[in-house]
C-alpha cells in the first residue's frame, strides 16, 4: 500500500493558518512525521488561498523537500498552479489529479508527456460525477486509454473511482468497492487510490468506518490511498489486511511494526 500524507492541506483548520504564516518548522515538522509513520508521498494543498496559491504551494514543496527524502503530492485543480509547482519541485512529483473535463484535459495533459511523473487521474467528466461502476469504468477507460497513447506508462497512473458519502446512498460503498476489482481486472499494472474518509462524511464513529472501509477496499485490490498516516489503528488494519491476503512474505511488515510499537490493540 501506498501512502499519501493528507495532513498539509490548508483546508485543515489546524494547518491553515500555518501554511498563511509560512511556519517554516511546523510545515517540516509535520511533513517529517508523516514520513517516519510511513507517507511515500506528502501532499501538499493551498487551494483555499485564491490568488496566492501557487506561490504557496511552491514554499511548500521547498519546505517539505528540505526535510524529508520522500516526494510530494502536488494538489490542486488548476493546471497553471501545477505547472508552476512542478518547476521547483526536485525529482519526479505525484499530480493531483487530471479529469476527463476537457480544460484540465487539454492543459495537463502536455505537462506529463515525455515525463516519469505520476498522476491521479479522477474519474470525473464534464458531464459530472459518476454514481455507478459502469458509470466510473466508461470514464476510466476513457482517461487510462488517453493516457498510454501519450507514453504515460501504467505504473504511473493512479485511478480515483471517487469515493462518495455513504450517508447520502447506501450504494455507494459497494459501488466504488466494485470499481476498484474492475479496474485491476480489465487494467494490470495501474493503480488505485482515493481520498477515503470521504465515505463517513455526516455519519458518527467516521474511524470506525473509515478503518472497515480501508480493509474491503484492499482486499478487492486498492493499493493507494490518500489518508493520514499518523492513525496507528488504520495503518495497522492495512499492514494487517496485506499480511493476511499473502502480500507480505514472511509477515516481515507485520513483525517489524508489531516490533515497533505500531499496533494499538
Amino acid at each position: 500500500m501506498q501512502i499519501v500524507g493528507e495532513l498539509i492541506n490548508a483546508s485543515r483548520k489546524k494547518i491553515r493558518n500555518e501554511i498563511k504564516e509560512k511556519n517554516y518548522d511546523e510545515i517540516a515538522r509535520v511533513a517529517k512525521e508523516q514520513a517516519a509513520n510511513g507517507a511515500d508521498f506528502i501532499d501538499v494543498n493551498a487551494g483555499i488561498f485564491v490568488g496566492g496559491e501557487a506561490d504557496y504551494v511552491k514554499w511548500l514543496i521547498k519546505t517539505v523537500q528540505e526535510n524529508v527524502e520522500i516526494p510530494c503530492c502536488i494538489d490542486t485543480p488548476d493546471p497553471e498552479v501545477l505547472e508552476e509547482a512542478v518547476k521547483v519541485h526536485k525529482g519526479m512529483p505525484m499530480l493531483n489529479s487530471i479529469s476527463l473535463e476537457k480544460d484540465r484535459w487539454e492543459k495537463m495533459l502536455p505537462m506529463l508527456e515525455g515525463t516519469d511523473m505520476k498522476v491521479i487521474a479522477l474519474c470525473m467528466s464534464d458531464e459530472g460525477m459518476p454514481y455507478t461502476k459502469d458509470d466510473r469504468m466508461k470514464i476510466a477507460g476513457k482517461l487510462i486509454n488517453g493516457l498510454t497513447q501519450k507514453g504515460i506508462a501504467l505504473d504511473n497512473i493512479y485511478v480515483d473511482p471517487l469515493v462518495q458519502p455513504i450517508g447520502t446512498g447506501d450504494k455507494f460503498g459497494i459501488e466504488f468497492l466494485n470499481t476498484i476489482e474492475a479496474l485491476n481486472e480489465e487494467f494490470k499494472g495501474v493503480h488505485t487510490i482515493c481520498g477515503l474518509s470521504n465515505v463517513s462524511y455526516g455519519i458518527p464513529k467516521r474511524k470506525l468506518a473509515n478503518q472497515t472501509f480501508m480493509t474491503m477496499a484492499i482486499t478487492k485490490g486498492l493499493d493507494s490511498a490518500i489518508m493520514n498516516p499518523m492513525d496507528k489503528k488504520m495503518m495497522a488494519n492495512i499492514i494487517a489486511t496485506e499480511t493476511l491476503l499473502g502480500r507480505d512474505p514472511f509477515c516481515e511488515k507485520y513483525m517489524n511494526a508489531y516490533r515497533e510499537g505500531l499496533f494499538e490493540y
